[in-house]
């Protein structure tokens, strides 16, 4: 499945989702990631949050990793769907096989579009320190490039 960005005409806006949850397994790396990269790049024009199946715990490697392109993850507390305190989004983004079949549940009770982000699960990559922390870079690498594509920063209108 390949994702194909948005097209638009010279000076159009794309029309950004005001309220976009990010999922997948344990809140404690893949959607934490999301979260952090969006909020980095959109600020607060777009309410972001996160949550998974089950509450984990955070994983020490994405505060490493997300610290090497700025983003503070210290303060992320994993949280399950069960715990969320917000209900409406406008964009699900699901990470994990799992998450995405949690969003399409959400859509009987919630009117919002669902995307699935195949993506990798960093914490099932054994190694040493080194070898896992490339896996987390990856993981974030390719989560922050399909947030770029998918919530291009607007230069503002055209004249």
């Amino acid at each position: 499945m390949s994702f194909i960005p948005p097209v638009t005409l010279p000076g159009e806006r794309i029309q950004q989702p005001s309220a976009v949850l990010f999922a997948c397994t344990q809140n404690a790396v893949r959607s934490p990631m999301a979260e952090g990269i969006l909020k980095s790049l959109h600020g607060t024009s777009i309410f972001v949050d996160s949550c998974g199946l089950r509450r984990g715990e955070l994983d020490p490697f994405i505060i490493e990793v997300m610290a090497e392109i700025g983003i503070d993850m210290s303060q992320h507390r994993p949280k399950s769907f069960d715990e969320m305190e917000d209900d409406f989004f406008d964009l699900v983004v699901s990470l994990s096989p799992e998450a995405q079949h949690r969003a399409i549940e959400m859509t009987r009770t919630m009117a919002c579009d669902i995307e699935y982000w195949p993506t990798l699960d960093a914490t099932i990559i054994e190694g040493n320190r080194e070898i896992r922390l490339d896996a987390y870079r990856q993981v974030r690498d390719q989560i922050r490039a399909r947030i770029e594509q998918h919530f291009p920063l607007h230069a503002g209108p055209t004249v």
